[in-house]
């Protein structure tokens, strides 16, 4: 029993040092986060094979919330249970919360985004989502039917940017999948071990709902501005698809307008959400931290994030069923090949669009992609060459 126990504390022990190695270097938002998640935990760690994380994020991807968290805690569940999960989790996204309450308490009014070694983490993020794309789209497009599946998800997310967008595609691709792969012979996916009882998961998903629906009355009912504020942070979390850029201007409507904080307090917290590494929805502990002190920034991140956890704890026990059904093999096949085509949207926009402005740029992100791939340095070495890359190039901008 108690080598049982010293084990279970040495996972827990490495799943926290790995996220917060991940938390401290995970520039770029969500789709970066998931390239520097599969170079961790699939290429280098094996903790995971290609298709079981191609799944993972494919599902995280249909829920709603930040996906890359859900897929953190995904993999912190699978290595050492729900405490795995909630580690997984501390690690990843302590450093940005920290990061984002010392801003808020001590660097407001300061403007961050024109920075040199901003604009330079930025370009980072494409090596790295360069990376990640092409790994997975060897594995998950390897026949014309999947490239196309691909291809379509790619146009329609490129050009019909909305919230519902990568929900409808995911959707309708998991039906082309169905339908042209129902009688393909496929290689059954390996069995992914998930500690959980499907009778908890069913109580983490009726808590999901039941917050969802009861949090807004008894906030009309106490007006406790506690309580108001966690509400209002619960439901960002819980109904926004599309992951942390998506939350964003959903915040700004209701905190803004409500007088909460001013519109130059809320657009000082995006500046520094950008330049911290971590997910995107830590921008809640800013918010937080504006309106309460450090207390409210630690109420928001728990707020914001316990529909992710809910949701991911809620769903787990029952993938390891769904994917392997033979009725649904095929669609996952087809998800999967859409996931690809969605991470290729989104490496050009924002990410693309909004780092490689010149030549001097694409220049610098070949030469961090050549790192990265073909001489197989450390990520965290990559991020610090490209923040010193880029004060030097602001310097002859």
């Amino acid at each position: 029993m108690q080598k049982s126990n010293e084990n279970i504390f040495l996972s827990l022990l490495e799943i926290l040092i790995v996220s917060t190695k991940l938390g401290l270097t995970s520039f770029g938002g969500p789709v970066a986060h998931l390239g520097y998640f599969h170079n961790e935990y699939v290429q280098k760690r094996k903790w995971m094979d290609e298709r079981s994380y191609a799944d993972l994020v494919a599902l995280c991807q249909f829920l709603p919330g930040p996906a890359s968290s859900q897929v953190g805690i995904g993999i912190g569940v699978m290595r050492a249970g729900v405490a795995g999960g909630i580690v997984s989790f501390i690690g990843f996204t302590l450093p940005s919360v920290i990061a984002l309450i010392l801003f808020a308490l001590l660097l407001q009014g300061f403007n961050i985004g024109a920075e040199g070694w901003i604009h330079g983490l930025k370009i980072v993020a494409v090596a790295v989502v360069a990376h990640a794309i092409a790994g997975m789209a060897s594995q998950l497009t390897p026949d014309l039917q999947r490239k196309a599946i691909a291809l379509f998800a790619l146009v329609l997310t490129l050009l019909w940017q909305t919230a519902y967008t990568q929900i409808g595609v995911i959707l309708f691709s998991a039906l082309l999948g169905y339908l042209i792969f129902k009688e393909a012979k496929e290689k059954p996916p390996s069995s992914v071990d998930f500690p959980i009882s499907r009778g908890f998961a069913i109580v983490c998903l009726v808590l999901f709902f039941g917050l969802l629906m009861i949090l807004p009355i008894v906030r009309e009912i106490t007006a406790w501005p506690w309580l108001a504020m966690f509400d209002s942070f619960y439901r960002a979390g819980a109904l926004v698809f599309g992951g942390g850029h998506v939350v964003l201007p959903l915040l700004e409507r209701e905190f803004v307008p409500t007088g909460w904080l001013s519109e130059e307090a809320f657009l000082a917290g995006y500046g520094a959400t950008q330049a911290v590494p971590g997910p995107l929805f830590t921008f809640a502990a800013y918010l937080g931290a504006v309106i309460n002190g450090w207390t409210g920034g630690l109420l928001a991140t728990v707020a914001i994030f316990l529909p992710a956890f809910l949701l991911i704890l809620g769903t787990l026990p029952f993938w390891n069923i769904l994917r392997s059904h033979p009725k649904v093999k095929g669609a996952l096949m087809g998800v999967n090949a859409a996931v690809v085509g969605i991470l290729i949207s989104a490496f050009y926009d924002p990410i693309w669009t909004s780092s490689i402005k010149g030549p001097i740029d694409f220049a610098f992100a070949a030469i961090l992609f050549s790192m990265l791939v073909y001489w197989k340095l450390p990520p965290w070495l990559i991020v610090i060459t490209g923040a010193v890359g880029g004060t030097l190039m602001s310097y002859f901008a």
